[in-house]
């Protein structure tokens, strides 16, 4: 890109808007330097290239619009397309290393995490028909997505652009986060959404959990109005809920562990506090009972810890080290386990990793 010189034209010292005194451009000398390309700073520099390349004519679409025609096909072998490969998710999936009960922003990064190994089979549940949760939007229906630091180190790797701050960076709409993990993560051969899917109970043998119970959401939603119509089942190595705070689908994974017995309460999560609740939302991530980890904020639902509202480092986190101990239980190298770790740990894992001192919160 050619460099390209700024300056001052006027030599006026005063404005008529409310008579506010100007500076000579002998006062502001140092803008009088040429400003190169290689002298900008990256923001600068990246902004000036997005401009280049916008002001490129864009190629035309490599079909004729005025003529176009799309080539025939059956409606019966659409069908087929879908049921057949859908049906076969399922007998593939039905017994499957990893259950991921909700597909949020925890329960998202998770399977992007846990999916990094090919040979690990993930299959996420999620009873709304868009996944997401509630990363589509930053608090209060407001676009932008708030990421304390270092979980930016997360979004460099998914190439997510942000506007950097001191301690945060912002996204400048939810839905770009969203959006992306989402695109990388379902291009993966080992991984499965079921969206539209409720999970309506645990496989449990033996105190451990084995799986879940599935049926598809609108069914769930309507048991009461129609004669019985039992479940599907899915089996699983791991299951790890993030199915989000209390809500007509919150919480649900722990809730149920109370409902059974196998754990004594679920207290709920205390009044907003940013600065505590994230580190604790990281840090109590873990396996509660034997087979079932718990991620995101259905930690806080579990554990009594404060919400962290609007911002959303925590979840993504969260769900890192969910994925690092499910690893764990399959017998393979993690980020947690020091005895069975591979290479160096994520940064962003450092405090998450470091559990010997943590401390549960009080309800």
């Amino acid at each position: 890109m050619a460099s390209t010189t700024t300056t001052f034209t006027s030599s006026s010292s005063s404005s008529s808007f409310l008579h506010t005194k100007i500076p000579t451009p002998s006062s502001l000398s140092s803008f009088n330097k040429p400003l190169t390309f290689q002298s900008m700073k990256p923001s600068l520099r990246k902004l000036c290239m997005s401009m280049a390349a916008s002001s490129a004519p864009s190629p035309p679409p490599p079909y004729d619009l005025g003529s176009f025609k799309f080539a025939p096909i059956k409606e019966s072998i659409v069908s087929r397309e879908m049921a057949r490969r859908y049906m076969t998710d399922m007998v593939t999936f039905a017994d499957t290393d990893v259950v991921i009960v909700g597909a949020g922003s925890a329960g998202l990064t998770c399977a992007y995490e846990l999916s990094k190994n090919p040979n690990v089979q993930v299959a996420i549940i999620e009873q709304s028909v868009s996944p997401g949760g509630g990363a589509w939007l930053g608090g209060q229906l407001f676009s932008a997505m708030v990421v304390r630091k270092p979980a930016h180190l997360f979004l460099n790797e998914l190439g997510v652009d942000y506007d950097e701050q001191d301690n945060y960076v912002v996204i400048k709409h939810a839905a770009l986060f969203t959006s992306t993990i989402m695109s990388k993560l379902l291009a993966r051969p080992n991984v499965k959404l079921f969206n539209a899917v409720a999970a309506e109970d645990l496989i449990v043998k033996n105190g451990r959990v084995g799986g879940v119970v599935t049926n598809w959401a609108l069914v769930s939603m309507n048991h009461d109005t129609q004669s019985c119509m039992d479940p599907n089942v899915m089996e699983a190595k791991v299951v790890v809920s993030s199915c989000g705070h209390d809500g007509p689908f919150g919480a649900t994974g722990v809730k149920r562990l109370k409902s059974i017995g196998l754990i004594d309460r679920v207290p709920g999560m205390k009044a907003l506090d940013m600065n505590t609740a994230e580190d604790a939302i990281v840090r109590l991530t873990r396996e509660v009972v034997p087979g079932m980890i718990v991620t995101g904020m259905e930690v806080a639902e579990i554990d009594g810890a404060p919400r962290m509202g609007p911002t959303f480092g925590a979840m993504m986190i969260s769900g890192q080290k969910a994925a690092h101990l499910a690893l764990g239980s399959l017998g393979l190298p993690n980020a947690v386990d020091k005895n069975n770790a591979a290479g160096k740990i994520h940064p962003e894992l450092v405090l998450a990793a470091a559990t010997e001192s943590a401390e549960i919160a009080d309800a």
